[in-house]
């Protein structure tokens, strides 16, 4: 059973966004190991300057790099990645399992997105839409196109 790793900076602080969050992890468990790692988000001032944001995105990123799992294949959500329909992530996932991947990590940022560090150490770099989302929803949107990826490649009713 493949394993999938979920590597995402902050909590979901949301009670709805915890329950759809919850409701993706149950759904999940019937195709998959699934994992969710939240990682310290770095505390940055109010109105930070871009060196601040800077040191913030390097710290955020030497703790993510700690909690990815060895011999995973990287997947990192951020703006300048490949945009991928539901469908052709369900074959990129499946293409990985013949390939012999048995552990998937897919990282999302905090709030000012990935250090060019955890960028570097990406197999796969992929962005959910040119539109911005708050990272916590990101989290939500990701597990559904997980689940929806799996549901399309068992051919259930899930995928319309």
């Amino acid at each position: 059973m493949l394993s999938v790793h979920i590597l995402a900076v902050g909590k979901l602080k949301e009670s709805y966004l915890r329950q759809a969050s919850a409701e993706y992890q149950k759904r999940l468990g019937a195709f998959c190991k699934l994992t969710i790692t939240e990682i310290e988000e770095y505390k940055l001032p109010d109105r930070p300057s871009e060196a601040q944001i800077r040191a913030g995105m390097e710290e955020e990123g030497k703790r993510i790099l700690q909690k990815l799992p060895a011999g995973c294949y990287p997947v990192m959500l951020c703006i300048e990645g490949k945009q991928l329909s539901s469908e052709e992530l369900a074959g990129r996932m499946a293409e990985l399992s013949i390939q012999g991947v048995s552990s998937i990590a897919f990282v999302i940022g905090g709030s000012c997105g990935l250090s060019d560090q955890v960028k570097a150490a990406a197999r796969m770099k992929l962005s959910m839409s040119k539109m911005t989302f708050p990272h916590q929803l990101a989290r939500v949107m990701l597990l559904e196109q997980i689940y929806r990826a799996f549901s399309i490649q068992a051919g259930t009713r899930y995928h319309k």
